[in-house]
């Protein structure tokens, strides 16, 4: 699970951590979530792009996202609407990295005012499928999410959001076994 936003005082962990107890009550995932503030993550890419060179030197801070990123099997993408679109911190993580994304499954959960980060996962649906990832359908959203959450973090009304993510993990694992299996199947031949 990937926490897209990196703002000083931003409502993501709050997400994410919510989320992870879904997938942990689905029980078809090991969660590992991955926090963009905790990555270094510059904005100035080099001059050969990740596509055509892979292996490509990335600055010393980023290997633990780049070896995270390498290892998981699918991901869940948290992000909340910034004008319309996602995070540059996300963008940015993306960005840098090419083969981690290749032939895996996504899916995502949203938080904003109005849109409830539909917005962003929209517009991220875009950049993953250039990458040749697989962006479920199904997606967990919280519209002006400061009024479903309690000063403890916790979802005054959590039934439908619940079904929603579980029927977004329902998605998620059946795409993430095929692709693994494909991955697999690709690497032998």
């Amino acid at each position: 699970m990937i926490v897209g936003s990196v703002r000083e005082g931003r409502f993501g962990p709050v997400v994410a951590r919510w989320m992870s107890e879904q997938v942990e009550r689905h029980g078809a995932f090991e969660v590992d979530v991955i926090d963009l503030a905790e990555a270094e993550l510059p904005l100035e890419l080099t001059a050969v792009p990740p596509a055509m060179d892979p292996g490509m030197n990335r600055p010393e801070g980023m290997s633990d996202l780049t070896r995270r990123l390498d290892e998981a099997e699918a991901f869940i993408i948290v992000t909340p609407d910034y004008n319309r679109s996602f995070p540059a911190s996300l963008k940015a993580a993306i960005d840098w990295h090419f083969t981690q994304w290749d032939a895996k499954a996504i899916g995502f959960v949203g938080y904003s005012g109005a849109s409830g980060g539909v917005l962003a996962i929209e517009a991220l649906r875009q950049v993953f499928n250039e990458l040749n990832a697989h962006t479920v359908r199904n997606y967990v959203s919280f519209p002006r999410y400061y009024l479903l959450f309690d000063d403890d973090g916790e979802l005054r009304r959590p039934e439908e959001p619940a079904i929603a993510a579980r029927e977004m993990l329902d998605q998620l694992q059946w795409w993430a076994n095929a692709l693994t299996a494909a991955r697999a199947a690709r690497a032998a031949a």
